[in-house]
């Protein structure tokens, strides 16, 4: 009993001295906070602070030893990733993304970290809150502004040798051929009124075909490309100026530290590396952490392939019939389009010939004989990995433009309603005209 006592009153000891052991939590005042209406300071003033801020808030238990490090180590590494007293030097559109991040983190699950709301049970936030939070933010209250004649007609890029485009800052090469990889997927971004196209390898394609995608098999590379979103004088949203590429790399060795993903991203039409230094892939493992279950990907792949976990692939958009006389969802893409009205949104894809004759960047806006357009029409839905996305939904039509001699319009097919079939005594000259003057979203 005497040795009992005696490592009991050592532990003692021990614990009262490491009491003395106490790096400081930097604080201050805070003079930048986010902009934001007093019921949603409220809301992120009660469930964030503790963390993402620049003041003291530790519960008495919080500060005893060993725990005040581990608590101290959240803080600091919390606040890097986002700090709302800090936030309001930033530009609007910048606190309005940072604000989209934590409204997606939450209903995902990852913020606040479940172990600190089991502990710290009045920093969880209700439903209600989370409603307040995603009606101030209102994704789809703001459309696009209108563009002008001159606008929807993207200017020609500078030429850039995508062989030469420089790494990422982490070493992650430049994918050069990303353009003839196949989409995936497509996402309308009402966050910050961007188009995204998913394009992947043939590793990638195959695997979301397949379904074998948890984890993604080594070799896989997804491709994000975004534009800038224009309405145009015809009511309907085109991609306007390119903004940017990300790449992800699956390799679960080479990447171990990452996530089992290399990432990378390159911005504006000269292809510049994102970030400081190496350290901004942080930004892309933070961002992605809350789908580790998807093995971080937001992406909800376009496929038939099932599978018994719930919103891993998108089931609903692939659901063309094999009937149809072209198979479209295996092309490549050129551009798409939402019509907010109807709420829809339009891929247009093309054959090898028609997609050789876009990658010419020719000034000639005429698609070769044996061209084949497919411009396919999907309800909308909201993205159920990402607060203010949207992704197709159930096919609403499929139009088909063959081009039997350049210059000439050509024969057009249209399958639609619900089950997709061919409407009869079509007059499909002003849809022709329409498809084939839809201009290919600009890529560097």
């Amino acid at each position: 009993m005497k040795i009992v006592a005696r490592v009991l009153l050592a532990g003692v000891v021990l614990l009262a001295l490491l009491q003395c052991v106490r790096p400081g939590i930097p604080t201050k005042t805070a003079a930048t906070e986010i902009q934001a209406p007093s019921a949603v300071r409220k809301i992120i003033e009660k469930d964030c602070y503790s963390c993402h801020s620049d003041e003291k808030r530790l519960a008495w238990f919080d500060q005893i030893v060993p725990a005040y490090w581990l608590v101290r180590h959240d803080i600091l590494r919390a606040r890097q990733h986002l700090n709302f007293t800090a936030l309001g030097s930033k530009p609007v559109a910048a606190q309005r993304s940072a604000l989209f991040e934590a409204v997606n983190m939450i209903q995902l699950g990852a913020m606040p970290l479940p172990q600190f709301i089991a502990l710290h049970p009045d920093a969880r936030v209700t439903p209600e809150e989370l409603a307040t939070l995603k009606t101030y933010l209102a994704p789809w209250g703001q459309p696009a502004a209108p563009a002008g004649a001159s606008a929807m007609k993207a200017d020609t890029p500078a030429t850039v040798s995508l062989a030469s485009v420089p790494p990422e800052l982490n070493g992650l090469p430049f994918e050069s051929d990303f353009e003839n990889w196949k989409p995936i997927s497509v996402t309308d971004r009402g966050d910050n009124n961007t188009f995204r196209f998913i394009l992947g390898n043939d590793i990638a394609v195959n695997a979301a075909a397949s379904g074998n995608i948890s984890p993604w098999p080594d070799g896989a590379r997804l491709a994000k490309i975004a534009w800038q979103q224009e309405l145009g004088e015809d009511a309907l949203v085109h991609p306007g100026k390119f903004v940017q590429v990300e790449f992800m790399v699956r390799d679960a060795q080479r990447y171990k530290d990452t996530d089992g993903w290399g990432w990378g991203r390159w911005r504006g039409i000269d292809l510049k590396p994102y970030g400081g230094d190496a350290h901004f892939v942080k930004e892309c493992t933070g961002c992605h952490r809350p789908v580790r279950g998807d093995d971080y990907v937001y992406t909800l792949p376009i496929s038939a392939a099932k599978n018994s976990r719930a919103e891993v692939v998108n089931n609903n958009a692939a659901g063309l019939p094999t009937s149809l006389p072209y198979q479209p969802l295996a092309w490549s893409a050129i551009t798409l389009y939402v019509d907010p009205a109807t709420r829809t949104i339009a891929v247009l894809y093309g054959n090898d010939v028609a997609i050789r004759a876009v990658r010419s960047r020719s000034e000639s806006s005429t698609y070769p004989a044996g061209s084949v357009l497919a411009l396919v029409t999907w309800a909308q839905r909201e993205d159920p990995h990402w607060f203010g996305a949207r992704i197709p939904d159930n096919p609403r039509a499929v139009e088909f433009v063959q081009v039997a001699a350049a210059g000439s319009l050509g024969s057009y097919r249209r399958f639609a309603e619900e089950s997709l079939l061919e409407e009869a005594s079509v007059d499909g000259g002003k849809r022709m005209e329409f498809i084939r003057s839809l201009a290919p979203a600009q890529l560097p």
